[in-house]
């Protein structure tokens, strides 16, 4: 019996009922909701020879960039290499086995080709498009996603999904006008979409609209927030807003809340939570004891050398609990990694290490020498990973290291810079009165 899912796609191994639950775990993973692992072992446990159910089982465990999950992933590889598999399926292990070891622009490809050839394929799209967000390839975040959209319509399920994604890509890549009107459109069709909702988040965050972002995300808090897996990530958008319209109590309250709160120790929540306790702590925020509780989580990952992007922030937990030996490790564990080949030795070698040491020196008030570091690298920063709105920080970093080296002209240069781009904003104009002030102090 042939089985397709609800797209009309091929599905080797799976009978209607496992097909059920996989649809489910889909959903589940296109909306950022509940538990689309628990979810997909239940099609498993139905018919565990079901390709696409072992797939979407190892993505999930990659796409978390968490150590553990990486072993999980090896293992649902290894078990589905000896399956009947279509060519489709097919694609998807060779993509898994890239990623597993450290190919990460190689699993990308066979991703892209992949969504050539079916584009309806809507776990292929979103894996891809996460890979492009965690390689900071914009072009391919708008192109993935354009390239499939005409064999879309709203009568496809999913269809709020993809317009989501194309909507980041957008934003990611400065089209802001049609970033917001596809993300407003998908957040219409489906008000629980975590992604749509936050690409209209970004769009607002960069055009420096932090009143009607506040609105924005304030009026579906239960559809973004209730049960979902991206509700940390929103939050912090959320507290980003407030931030920078100098509201302290709001975003550090939001901190202490939903976005650390519960001590979380999956690494994308601990990468929110250092992003935004080294923004309070760059506006002067007495964040008290706080750091303690982060450096305790990204202890482990000290060395994990899976993510370049994740020992920035975990440098920052370290800077900023004075974890010098912690910090030393994660240098170290750095070093090891770019005498690597995988793609995560470019990523350190180019980003990660200079900004590892920025952070270091920054958290030991060494300022000059963050600037140093932070100079060599902000032009080319995508290069490891995270969205412009996340990158933000170390634009912000060199701009305070810059004020507090008492580099007048570099202080008054880049804050002039920022005030350009964001006419708007309370910080910004901050920034400007502190670097006049140093020239008249000089």
């Amino acid at each position: 019996m042939t089985v397709t899912d609800i797209r009309g796609l091929r599905l080797s191994g799976a009978s209607p009922e496992g097909l059920a639950a996989y649809e489910r775990a889909v959903h589940q993973l296109s909306l950022y909701v509940g538990d689309p692992v628990a979810t997909v072992e239940q099609a498993l446990a139905r018919d565990p020879d079901f390709v696409m159910a072992h797939v979407l089982k190892a993505w999930m465990q990659l796409l978390g960039t968490e150590p553990a999950g990486y072993a999980v992933a090896r293992r649902v590889l290894e078990a589905s290499m000896r399956l009947p598999v279509t060519g489709r399926e097919q694609r998807h292990l060779i993509a898994i086995a890239h990623l597993v070891d450290g190919r990460w622009h190689m699993a990308s490809r066979v991703l892209e080709d992949l969504s050539i050839e079916y584009p309806r394929d809507l776990l292929a799209l979103q894996v891809g498009h996460q890979l492009d967000f965690f390689r900071g390839d914009a072009r391919m975040l708008r192109d993935r996603i354009v390239r499939a959209l005409p064999a879309w319509s709203p009568e496809v399920p999913g269809y709020h999904a993809v317009l989501g994604m194309r909507a980041f890509g957008l934003e990611e890549s400065g089209d802001y006008a049609q970033a917001e009107r596809y993300g407003r459109q998908a957040v219409e069709i489906e008000p629980r979409d975590s992604w749509a909702q936050h690409a209209v988040a970004h769009v607002l965050e960069m055009q420096g609209r932090q009143r009607e972002g506040i609105a924005w995300m304030r009026g579906n808090t239960e559809g973004w927030s209730c049960e979902s897996f991206f509700a940390v990530h929103n939050w912090w958008h959320l507290a980003l807003y407030h931030l920078e319209l100098g509201e302290i109590d709001v975003a550090l309250a939001l901190f202490d809340g939903p976005i650390y709160g519960g001590r979380s120790r999956v690494t994308l929540d601990m990468v929110d939570a250092s992003a935004m306790l080294w923004r309070l702590s760059l506006y002067g925020v007495d964040v008290g004891d706080r750091w303690e509780a982060l450096a305790d989580a990204w202890e482990p990952l000290a060395d994990a050398r899976l993510y370049a992007f994740n020992d920035a922030h975990a440098m920052m937990a370290f800077a900023g609990a004075g974890r010098r030996e912690a910090a030393e490790r994660l240098l170290a564990a750095q070093a090891e990694t770019m005498r690597g080949s995988g793609d995560n030795a470019a990523f350190t070698r180019e980003v990660g290490h200079p900004v590892a040491l920025a952070l270091q020196a920054f958290g030991e008030r060494k300022y000059a020498e963050a600037v140093r570091q932070l100079r060599g690298v902000r032009n080319v920063a995508q290069r490891f990973g995270g969205s412009h709105a996340q990158r933000d920080v170390l634009d912000l970093t060199l701009i305070e290291a810059a004020l507090r080296a008492g580099t007048p002209a570099l202080a008054r240069a880049l804050s002039a810079e920022r005030a350009a781009l964001r006419p708007t904003s309370p910080l910004a104009r901050l920034f400007v009165e502190r670097a006049a002030a140093l020239k008249r102090a000089a």
